[in-house]
């Protein structure tokens, strides 16, 4: 195939679906492979999603400009194969976890959902463009966890300007308070702070940042 699309005078984007066997994320961009599925396929549940999200790891020094892991499509909205079409059986706060660890993973974001019945919730989710420019970030880095407390993950991404964003998510079932320590985070002990989801900048915080993060949820802030 690479052979093949070498011959075809226009750009092509070359997506590799191997379910991650054979450790494509490895040798993916040495056949010109745009993007390579590293997961088997997703389903609209906690237990698949969080399963395949927090699990791309091992995968993060592969991904760069032109070459990206792909952990399948997104499962928001009226989701399903054929007509048997129904809404995501995510909960609203795993949707946002959903949305925000596919932007911090520079995954492709392809909608899997029926574009006939989006509703306010989920297109708000597909169009915030403070979101979807982390996840277009011309460097390209993949995020990686920094801190794992209990239930709480910090996935941290660094970005083309020099700053960083950082998704705070809660594995748990139940709300929990988290501090994040700057100095934990590998970032200056004075930053300014910026709340992706509600494009509002939160101020200046020195050595730490306090948050409520749902069950499920997730806080995605990013350094100014």
């Amino acid at each position: 195939m690479q052979d093949a699309l070498k011959k075809i005078d226009r750009d092509i984007v070359y997506s590799l679906c191997q379910y991650g066997m054979s450790k494509v994320c490895e040798w993916g961009a040495s056949v010109d492979g745009n993007l390579w599925r590293t997961t088997g396929d997703i389903t609209d549940t906690w237990e698949s999603m969080s399963g395949i999200g927090f699990s791309q790891i091992e995968n993060a020094p592969f991904a760069k400009p032109g070459h990206w892991n792909d952990p399948d499509m997104l499962v928001v909205g009226w989701v399903g194969w054929g007509p048997s079409l129904h809404p995501t059986r995510l909960t609203p706060d795993e949707q946002y976890t959903h949305i925000t660890l596919w932007s911090l993973l520079s995954a492709p974001l392809l909608i899997g959902c029926d574009l006939t019945r989006l509703d306010d919730f989920t297109l708000n989710l597909l169009t915030n463009d403070e979101v979807l420019a982390l996840d277009q970030d011309p460097l390209g880095s993949q995020a990686v966890p920094v801190i794992k407390k209990g239930d709480i993950q910090v996935w941290k991404k660094k970005l083309a300007d020099g700053t960083f964003a950082f998704g705070i998510f809660n594995l748990g079932k139940n709300s929990e308070s988290f501090t994040l320590n700057f100095g934990d985070a590998g970032i200056n002990d004075n930053v300014k702070l910026r709340d992706l989801w509600r494009q509002k900048n939160l101020g200046s915080f020195k050595n730490e940042f306090k948050a409520m993060i749902p069950s499920h949820g997730v806080v995605l802030i990013k350094t100014n």
